[in-house]
């Protein structure tokens, strides 16, 4: 059962009204491609984990149709990589969230399956990012007052 089962979807509302939010923390440091790559890779994996965070699709006046969009939003925040792996931590300890991160490994290595492999054998890998998803209160207090993404 997903999250948004046991909450109310409100896509008639503000984002900043819902009862949740949508996440996404970036290594500032980054370079714009991977930071591109890590957004996108997390953003479907919650996709995944949380399908009803899409909402419906619609056409334009011209008839031409659009694929629907996250209807809470995603909020893409940047920030140094030693608080990217301190709000991956303490998330991890939150049952009411929903948690993805991509470890640096993962755009290090261009095979699914050894990507896997490394990432087991790895007992504290470094993140280039980390999304969260859950109840508002709970995401903002672990992420705090950090910037947009520049």
């Amino acid at each position: 059962m997903s999250m948004l089962d046991e909450l109310d979807r409100r896509s008639d509302l503000p984002t900043k009204k819902i009862a949740v939010k949508w996440v996404i923390v970036i290594d500032r440091d980054l370079p714009p491609g991977l930071q591109a790559n890590a957004a996108a890779c997390l953003a479907a994996s919650i996709g995944v984990a949380v399908p009803a965070i899409v909402g419906p699709g619609g056409a334009d006046a011209s008839g031409l149709t659009h694929a629907g969009l996250p209807w809470t939003g995603c909020t893409v925040l940047g920030a140094p990589a030693a608080i990217i792996k301190r709000i991956r931590t303490d998330a991890a300890a939150e049952p009411g969230l929903v948690v993805s991160d991509m470890a640096d490994i993962a755009q290090r290595i261009n095979v699914y399956d050894d990507y896997l492999a490394e990432l087991g054998r790895t007992e504290e890998p470094s993140y280039y990012a980390v999304s969260l998803f859950g109840p508002r209160a709970l995401v903002e207090g672990l992420t705090g007052r950090l910037p947009l993404l520049r």
